[in-house]
């Protein structure tokens, strides 16, 4: 059992430089690669995470953009319906005053004309009275004188 601890022994001493080196080359990795590697690894993924973070941010203003227009949109048609329903309510209105006015001077030509049928029919009427004794005075005579000259002859 000396015999292997002592191979053991040499075994030790002999790889010591081999492992010191290994340390030193670690050591050496770690200072000049694994550190900076690590650091632009990490400045890497902040960029990259910001740069999701923007567009997530981006994203999200637009969407309240989008709704902020989508209800300006809908407030601008409500007033442009709304709009035309009170213009559409202001012509009915004007067409309601051109139709009551139209109604009331057919109205009033109508009685104007019915005044004047009235006023000619009375004219015709005192016409006809005024004839209707001369008229009648030579009917008479027209009947009577035939019957006249037969009296004065028989």
């Amino acid at each position: 059992m000396n015999d292997l601890l002592l191979q053991l022994r040499d075994l030790a001493l002999s790889s010591a430089p081999t492992v010191l080196l290994f340390l030193a080359t670690l050591a050496a990795y770690r200072i000049l690669v694994h550190a900076p590697l690590g650091k632009v690894l990490a400045e890497r993924r902040a960029r990259t995470q910001g740069a999701v973070e923007a567009a997530n941010a981006a994203i999200a203003a637009a969407e309240a953009r989008m709704q902020d227009y989508e209800h300006k949109l809908q407030a601008a048609r409500a007033a442009l319906f709304h709009a035309r329903e009170e213009r559409l309510r202001i012509l009915q209105a004007e067409m309601d005053k051109a139709i009551a006015a139209a109604r009331q001077e057919s109205h009033k030509q109508v009685q104007a004309a019915c005044a004047l049928v009235q006023t000619s029919a009375e004219a015709a009427r005192a016409q006809m009275q005024s004839s209707i004794d001369p008229l009648g005075a030579l009917a008479v005579a027209r009947i009577l004188s035939p019957a006249a000259a037969a009296v004065k002859g028989a």
